[in-house]
C-alpha cells in the first residue's frame, strides 16, 4: 500500500475547526481534540436553539393576542375559533402585530370573529329544532 501523507488537507480541517473554537477558554481554544469536541457540542446547541426559537416565538404571539382578546372581553381560543369560522386566514404574528399597532383593528377582527361564532351557533341550535 502506498504511503499517504495529508498534508493540507489535514491543517486545513484543523484549522476551520481551531477558528470556530476562537473565544473558548483554555485548551477548548487551543487544542484540536477538545476543541473539536467542543464546536461539535456547541453546534448542536445552536441546532435546538434555531428550533426552540420558533415555539418561543409563537409562545409570545399567543400570549400578546390573548393579552388583546381580555382588553375586547373575549377569549383567545374564542376569537381564533370565530376567525376560522369567518374564514379569516392571519397568522399570529401578523395577529400580534395588529394588536400591539393597530387597536381599533383588532376590535373589529375580534368584533368579526364573535359573530362568525354567534351565526354558528345559531345555526347548530336551528339543527337541533
Amino acid at each position: 500500500m502506498p504511503r499517504v501523507k495529508r498534508g493540507t488537507k489535514r491543517k486545513d480541517r484543523r484549522k476551520k475547526i481551531l477558528e470556530r473554537a476562537s473565544g473558548y477558554f483554555l485548551t477548548k481554544s487551543k487544542l484540536y481534540q477538545a476543541a473539536q469536541e467542543a464546536v461539535e457540542r456547541g453546534l448542536k446547541f445552536a441546532y435546538k436553539g434555531r428550533r426552540e426559537k420558533k415555539r418561543q416565538f409563537r409562545s409570545l404571539w399567543i400570549v400578546r393576542i390573548a393579552a388583546a382578546c381580555k382588553l375586547n372581553d373575549t377569549s383567545y381560543s374564542q376569537f381564533v375559533s370565530g376567525l376560522k369560522k369567518a374564514g379569516i386566514e392571519l397568522d399570529r404574528k401578523i395577529l400580534s402585530d395588529i394588536a400591539i399597532k393597530d387597536a381599533a383593528g383588532f376590535t373589529n377582527l375580534v368584533a368579526q370573529a364573535s359573530q362568525a361564532n354567534a351565526a354558528a351557533k345559531a345555526a347548530r341550535t336551528a339543527a337541533k329544532a
